[in-house]
């Protein structure tokens, strides 16, 4: 008996000695921590459209797995312009934060974000770090993005989170060799990702684990792979042609807005292609790729700095293109898409009747870029008020600007906009005091942490969870009030709204014991299922019928693009005729996503 415990003391001290004097236990350096969150964000965009299957609601939403791995890329594309070797691990955790932090998109990025920047916090000035002080540091980044939650749930990433956390300090207790620290937690994550049902009953009776979750499990997969083994997973780019099986997202390999504004609805040739290559010297390739591409084909796009060169253009011939591509350096990604046939999809759903933009069209067609927020400039904040709101359509953008706002940043479902696109219109409003105008759940948490980056101006974020809010919060407004007054009365406001939301379900689901198919007409109140339906417009008027109330006076339609005038102003009169003592207003909002947005107030 006595050796037996003694006999389990000795195995791991020898096992700890013998790990040391092969030189397998040492510290994490830069170096190191570079390639792991390269590897971690390569393993999550490997692995993206899983993790955005996870998304069970069946409304289209932000997609957990593109917004996370949008947050990581921004570190990855920071970390890879410095010099490793003239930086500590301090700094490369500084670089890493500060850039997820602007770049984070959606709550899942927001909170991904906040655990970098408490390791970033608690590891300032240390040159390399052991397998204990990464864990330590990582509890400071779950007590972030616990803080920062309003109301934190369990169940989510944040739990995923702390288990990570408490596992990796039990290990670390006996050993903080850092291979031994970071497999307890991935171990921890994985253990409690498994329990995120039994927290979450939504995610039980879809019977699936949390997507945040997932997520992080993926990146700390990622990391331990360099850790351990020294290796980086790479970036299968085979698998991350765009395609998603959960909502078919959509997105371009480049950032710049040049070459994210193509339409590609005029096809004069075939196949639109893009790549990244990294060139073989720093000898400029600049006219000689646009002279030759401009001879195959048009919309052409060359962007070049002294590491890579960027190419779009449309053409017939893609492989005299890759070819041309290919003698200027090495491939980093490519891309090929068939414009007919798109084109073809897309007009045999109109051909069939559906003339409304499903999720799938919107985002084979558009990528969310804020080219116009990225052109903004900074203001001197001169006067006493301003506003930024977050929204998409021209004619909800037109309402807001009309209504006072400054500044629209584009976003909304399926549409999460980083929180530099919204640092930029909130820099770029000449103001002492603004106000964000969020309008959706799932940039709230993005549009809080303005206010921890911009310090010339005070930021006030009114919690806006629908566009119907958003309008409702503006005209609360009064420039005779004091900023908490107002603050007070615009959320006030907003809280008097009850918002119906029409759209298409973009994936089968059970809730509420109504059991609806992908692409089902669904109704919503307050972001809650209500009902499924047939017909857009009868979808519509059971809104209304659950919504209106007698003390009720306003009625507001707002149509969205894909529905043509003649019917929602038919719509408009049947709802003039049963609700015939309220004041019932129309407006064409040419948003995405949504057939109609209605609210009453």
């Amino acid at each position: 008996m006595y050796f037996t415990e003694i006999h389990c003391i000795i195995i791991p001290v020898a096992t700890f000695i013998n790990r040391r004097y092969k030189g397998v236990f040492h510290l994490i350096t830069s170096s190191l921590l570079i390639k792991a969150i390269i590897s971690g964000s390569n393993n999550l965009k490997n692995n993206e459209n899983l993790v955005n299957e996870l998304n069970i609601f069946p409304v289209p939403d932000g997609d957990t797995g593109t917004n996370m791995s949008m947050t990581m890329l921004s570190a990855c594309e920071s970390l890879r312009k410095v010099h490793e070797n003239s930086l500590d691990v301090s700094s490369v955790l500084e670089i890493a934060a500060s850039s997820m932090l602007r770049g984070a998109r959606g709550n899942s990025g927001v909170i991904l974000s906040l655990l970098f920047r408490g390791i970033s916090q608690a590891t300032a000035g240390k040159k390399e770090i052991d397998g204990k002080q990464l864990v330590e540091a990582f509890k400071k980044g779950v007590e972030n993005a616990y803080d920062a939650v309003m109301n934190p749930t369990e169940g989510t990433i944040l739990t995923v989170a702390r288990i990570a956390y408490e596992k990796g300090m039990d290990a670390a207790f006996f050993n903080s060799d850092e291979v031994s620290v970071l497999e307890s937690m991935l171990a921890g994550a994985k253990e409690a990702l498994m329990k995120t049902p039994e927290l979450l009953p939504v995610l039980k009776r879809a019977k699936v684990v949390d997507a945040g979750g997932q997520g992080l499990c993926l990146i700390l997969e990622g990391m331990l792979s360099v850790i351990k083994d020294g290796v980086v997973i790479p970036e299968n780019f085979l698998n991350n042609s765009g395609a998603s099986s959960a909502g078919n997202r959509y997105f371009s390999i480049f950032d710049d807005p040049e070459i994210s504004k193509f339409s590609h609805q005029n096809i004069k040739f075939t196949y639109c292609t893009e790549f990244i290559v990294r060139k073989k010297s720093e000898d400029s390739v600049l006219e000689k790729l646009r002279s030759c591409f401009s001879k195959i084909g048009d919309s052409v796009v060359v962007v070049e700095d002294s590491d890579i060169v960027k190419v779009h253009l449309h053409t017939n011939n893609p492989d005299l293109a890759l070819k041309e591509g290919l003698s200027a350096g090495d491939f980093l990604k490519v891309k090929i898409d068939n414009m007919k046939e798109q084109n073809r999809l897309v007009s045999k759903r109109n051909k069939a009747g559906d003339s409304l933009n499903t999720e799938k069209d919107i985002n084979l067609e558009r990528k969310s870029v804020n080219s116009v927020t990225s052109a903004l400039e900074k203001a001197i904040p001169s006067q006493n008020y301003g506003f930024v709101g977050v929204a998409v359509g021209e004619g909800i953008e037109s309402l807001f600007k009309e209504l006072g706002c400054s500044h629209i940043v584009k976003g909304g479902q399926t549409m999460n906009p980083s929180i530099e696109d919204i640092i930029t219109a909130v820099r770029a409003t000449p103001a002492k005091d603004v106000f964000i105008l969020p309008n959706n759940k799932n940039i709230f948490l993005a549009a809080e942490q303005v206010a921890n980056v911009v310090k010339d101006r005070q930021v006030h974020v009114v919690p806006t969870k629908t566009v119907p809010q958003g309008i409702a919060a503006l005209l609360a407004f009064s420039g005779n009030k004091s900023v908490k007054e107002n603050f007070d009365s615009m959320t006030a406001g907003a809280g008097k709204v009850k918002t119906g939301q029409v759209t298409l379900a973009s994936r089968d689901a059970e809730f509420g014991g109504l059991k609806i198919k992908k692409d089902d007409i669904i109704s919503l109140i307050d972001g809650k299922l209500f009902c499924k339906s047939k017909d857009v417009n009868k979808a519509v008027l059971k809104l209304l019928h659950n919504m209106v109330r007698r003390n009720n006076e306003f009625v507001t339609i707002i149509y969205g693009e894909g529905v043509p005038d003649s019917d929602a102003e038919r719509l408009f009169g049947i709802v003039q005729t049963k609700w015939s003592k309220k004041e019932i207003s129309l407006v064409k909002g040419n948003q995405p996503i949504y057939h109609y947005l209605v609210s009453v107030e």
